[in-house]
This record gives C-alpha cells, sequence and structure tokens, in this order.
C-alpha cells in the first residue's frame, strides 16, 4: 500500500480552491494512482467543515438555514445538499481523487450495502466535547451534536455491517481511511461567540485535544490503521470574528494578512497540542499511520498570497 509512515504530515500547498491542496495532496498520499485506490472506503467524523448531509436530516428543511438554500451548492451540485459550502468538501476531493462515490452521510442510508464505499458520520455545528463539559464550566450550552454521538453512531453502523461478529469487521476496518475532523472549532466558536472570556476559553483546549485523541485510539482499537487528523483554522481570518473582535490597535493584527494575530496564535496553540498528541499515540501504536492534516497552512498561503490562487483579500484597515 502506497501509505504515508507514521511520521507527521503536513498537507498544504497551491491550488485552485480554498483548501483544495490539502485535500489533493492528501489524496495522493493514499493512493496508488487514480481510479485504483488502495482504500475502498472512508468514513468521516467532524463539523460542517466535513459533513456531506446529515444535518438536515436531524434540523429538518428549515428554509431559514443558510446550508439549506443556495447560494449553498451552487457552484458544483447546482442545488443545496446540506453541505456548508457552494461547493465541495474536502472529503469530497478525497474520495473523488481516490475513485470513490461522496461519502454518504450516515442518516442517509439503511442497508450495508449503502455504506459499501464507507459512511459520513460529520455534522454542521458538531463539537468535540459533549454540552455538559461547558455547562459544568458555566458556559451556556443546549444540546449539540459532538464526537460521542458520532461514535455511537459509527458503533451502530458496525452493527449493521457485522451483524454475527464485530471482529468480521477487522478488515475493513485495516483497509478503510478515517478522517477525524476538522473538529473542536466549534468548542472555541460558540463560547466566543457568547462572549465567554478568551483567558477561560484557552483552558479548554487540552480538553479538545483529548477527546480528539480518544476518538482516534477507540478507532485504532476498533481495527483502523489509517487516519487523519487535520488541524484548526486560522480563525483570526474568519470575516465575522474581524468585525466582532474589531480593534483600533495595530498591533492586534497581522501585518501580512490583516488577520486578528491574537486569535491565529490561539489556533496556533490548539494545532501544537493537537501535534503533539498525535506524536505520542504513534508511539504507542507503531504499526498505524496518524497523519496531520495542516489545515491552518493551507488556508493562510492563500491569505498571504490570495493573487495566486485567483482571487484578492481586502485586508483590514488599520
Amino acid at each position: 500500500m502506497a501509505m504515508a509512515s507514521s511520521a507527521s504530515v503536513s498537507v498544504s500547498g497551491r491550488g485552485g480552491g480554498f483548501l483544495l491542496p490539502a485535500a489533493v495532496l492528501l489524496a495522493v498520499a493514499v493512493v496508488h494512482a487514480r481510479g485504483a485506490p488502495c482504500v475502498p472506503r472512508v468514513f468521516s467524523f467532524g463539523d460542517s467543515l466535513a459533513d456531506t448531509g446529515n444535518f438536515p436530516f436531524l434540523y429538518g428543511n428549515d428554509s431559514r438555514e443558510p446550508a439549506l438554500r443556495t447560494p449553498y451548492g451552487e457552484t458544483f451540485f447546482r442545488r443545496a445538499t446540506g453541505r456548508f459550502s457552494d461547493g465541495r468538501l474536502i472529503v469530497d476531493f478525497i474520495a473523488d481523487t481516490m475513485g470513490l462515490p461522496f461519502v454518504r452521510p450516515y442518516l442517509s442510508g439503511r442497508t450495508a450495502e449503502d455504506f459499501a464505499s464507507g459512511a459520513n458520520f460529520a455534522v454542521g455545528g458538531a463539537m468535540a466535547l459533549g454540552p455538559d463539559f461547558f455547562r459544568g464550566r458555566g458556559v451556556p450550552m443546549g444540546d449539540r451534536m459532538h464526537l460521542d454521538v458520532e461514535m455511537k453512531w459509527f458503533h451502530d453502523l458496525l452493527d449493521l455491517l457485522c451483524p454475527a461478529d464485530r471482529a468480521d469487521c477487522t478488515g475493513m476496518m485495516n483497509q478503510s481511511l478515517f478522517l477525524v475532523g476538522e473538529i473542536g472549532g466549534n468548542d472555541y466558536n460558540i463560547p466566543l461567540l457568547s462572549r465567554v472570556p478568551f483567558e477561560k476559553i484557552r483552558t479548554f483546549t487540552p480538553s479538545v485535544v483529548a477527546k480528539i485523541s480518544s476518538t482516534v485510539t477507540e478507532l485504532i482499537g476498533l481495527g483502523a490503521k489509517t487516519l487523519v487528523v487535520p488541524g484548526n483554522l486560522p480563525i483570526g481570518c474568519v470575516p465575522n470574528y474581524l468585525m466582532i473582535f474589531k480593534s483600533d490597535k495595530k498591533e492586534d493584527y497581522e501585518l501580512e494578512t490583516g488577520c486578528l494575530r491574537w486569535m491565529n496564535e490561539f489556533s496556533k496553540y490548539h494545532n501544537r497540542l493537537l501535534i503533539d498528541e498525535l506524536e505520542k499515540l504513534r508511539k504507542f501504536h507503531r504499526g498505524v499511520s496518524i497523519i496531520y492534516a495542516d489545515y491552518y497552512g493551507a488556508a493562510m498561503e492563500i491569505y498571504r498570497s490570495p493573487e495566486q490562487f485567483g482571487g484578492s483579500l481586502l485586508l483590514c484597515s488599520l
């Protein structure tokens, strides 16, 4: 199998769309050649960055939800599909480059045949940690999707695929690609938008990373051999945050991009902890490929040199 080793792989590069380089390079790392995949299935977990359509099944076709109406979906599917994008997601590019169908949302399938090429458990708005974690720390939090629920769905799927004996699924697990994330961004977004003090939000990061780690460990225990774990994006470049946390202080912004410096430093802090944790997991699981996908680096290439990607970037007026 032409597979990356257990060393970390920084997935970034140049391409024609937002984070498309990460998808293409990752796919190259896990296939022999286009149309001849060495990985017959993809299983995906995460939030809106990976949700290929579970959201409508959970929350209904509410016309007030932007992802359920155009312009979402209009540049590729020509209709809203429940993806939080106007086109395809990274998991779509991975599947396509590997010669596989787009990964089916778990809630859209019923039979084992429906999941012959894998399943997607990601849900828009999902968090790594459950709401009780935040409530216990005084953060207002309604019921939300989180990794434990997505893993429960995965266990239910294993019961469907291998009803007689879970051991019958070992070979399938060994040969599948697992995309664990991006997840954790909403564990910060929701408190940030609720104006929870940033110093308090920063204390959540070790627990977020620990939950991602325990999920990876659980998947390995079930037989997973190839896992991709993306880091967080540069949230200091998100337009909504640039408006909400607008500052008159020039030093609060990165000179090169106009993004909020302190928020991007926080994203890098999350990613450092995640990278360190994945390195620990590699030492415990020598026969497993655990790949770190550098979403931050891929995005920052576009923010730093938008003209190379067919666009332009309006910097903050300082």
